[in-house]
């Protein structure tokens, strides 16, 4: 199921652009905006965008060790595919959020807020942006802020029941996102309305969707084959 996610995570983070869009256009214009302008900007957005994609490999090695504390437990319920299941519902959810369709996963930012305040005044000092350096240390901390989309995929994380894998995970998320960050960056004003159109985020969250239920199908398929002690003496 980890080599299934991985796949699915980085699929959502190239179909999660749409998202992108909102989320971190103003971000990355406010980065844009800070750069030298007579230097060429790919290096910046490149290493911008390397320092966020290392702060969610991170991110997904915590929560990977968090989940695999969890898995001591896996002998009494089959904790990893319950929280696989969790995940999958989670991109079901998210997918939905793409289309338009439910805001769940927006209400769910919320909970990284109070990290996100310690961390945002920490920005404040990489300003102006002069360096590929200063851009990459600024990623490393916008990295942090509150997004219902990373958070969906953590739980993806979290099941994987372990820091490496957790961190793999996160990584591929990362570099599915990448494409959307750096084309952002470099192309924003061409690229906004495609993007943004209601049939372009339509199609992409069923597509998300598809991956949830996906998921879904291969956790109830293990169940249905093994039953419950089956399905735990797999996940251990």
């Amino acid at each position: 199921m980890t080599d299934f996610s991985i796949i699915a995570v980085f699929f959502v983070g190239l179909l999660g652009g749409v998202h992108c869009l909102g989320m971190c256009g103003s971000i990355v214009g406010i980065l844009t905006s800070q750069l030298p302008k007579t230097k060429t900007l790919w290096p910046f957005h490149l290493a911008y965008s390397s320092g966020r994609v290392a702060s969610y490999s991170l991110a997904g090695a915590l929560v990977g060790l968090l989940g695999q504390a969890g898995l001591m437990f896996r002998d009494q319920v089959p904790i990893q595919h319950l929280l696989f299941a969790l995940s999958s519902v989670m991109l079901i959810a998210l997918g939905l959020y793409l289309a338009g369709l439910w805001s769940l996963v927006r209400r769910i930012e919320g909970f990284g807020k109070i990290l996100w305040q310690r961390i945002q005044p920490l920005t404040r000092g990489l300003f102006p942006v002069t360096t590929p350096l200063r851009a990459f240390l600024l990623g490393t901390l916008w990295g942090w802020l509150p997004c219902g989309l990373v958070y969906s995929v953590l739980v993806t994380a979290l099941a994987s029941g372990e820091a490496k894998h957790g961190a793999l995970i996160m990584l591929a998320f990362g570099l599915g996102t990448l494409p959307n960050l750096l084309a952002i960056g470099l192309f924003w004003e061409k690229i906004k309305s495609k993007v943004q159109s209601p049939k372009v985020r339509m199609i992409a969250g069923l597509l998300v969707v598809m991956f949830g239920v996906y998921g879904l199908i291969k956790v109830g398929y293990t169940f249905y084959m093994n039953g419950w002690a089956g399905a735990c003496h797999v996940a251990a």
